[in-house]
C-alpha cells in the first residue's frame, strides 16, 4: 500500500518548508495546482549546467559549497551566478554570504521530497 504523504517544497526566499507539494507520481495524477508547484523545480533542473551545479552542491563535502568551489562547469562566472540564482528561485538551493563568498546548500527536505515524488512503489 502506498503512503499518501504530501511532499514539502521549500520557499525560495526563506529556505523553510512551504506549502506541501504532491503525492508520489505513481499514486494518482497530479492536480493542476500540484503541477504548478512542482514544475519550477523540474524546469530549473532541466538545464545541464544547472543540473551539474545542483549536483556539485549536493555532493560537496559538508553539504554546502562556496561559489568559488563549484564554478568549473564550462561557463563564465556571471553565467554560473545566473544559474545559481535560478536554482534558488526554484527553491532547490539556499545561500549564505560569508565575507566576499556565497555558500550554497541543498536542503535535505528538497532531496527527500524529490525522491518521494519520483519513487516507484516496492511490490510487497
Amino acid at each position: 500500500m502506498s503512503n499518501p504523504e504530501v511532499l514539502p517544497l521549500l520557499e525560495a526566499d526563506t529556505g523553510r518548508s512551504a506549502v506541501p507539494c504532491c503525492p508520489p507520481l505513481t499514486e494518482r495524477p497530479m492536480s493542476a495546482e500540484e503541477a504548478e508547484t512542482a514544475a519550477p523545480m523540474f524546469k530549473a533542473l532541466g538545464d545541464p549546467v544547472r543540473l551539474r551545479l545542483f549536483s556539485a552542491v549536493a555532493s560537496h563535502e559538508g553539504g554546502e559549497a562556496c561559489v568559488c568551489d563549484i564554478s568549473d562547469v564550462g561557463v563564465s562566472q556571471p553565467t554560473v551566478s545566473h544559474h545559481l540564482k535560478k536554482l534558488k528561485e526554484a527553491g532547490l538551493l539556499t545561500s549564505e554570504r560569508r565575507g566576499t563568498w556565497v555558500y550554497y546548500r541543498v536542503e535535505p527536505s528538497v532531496l527527500a521530497a524529490m525522491g518521494r515524488l519520483l519513487a516507484m512503489p516496492v511490490d510487497a
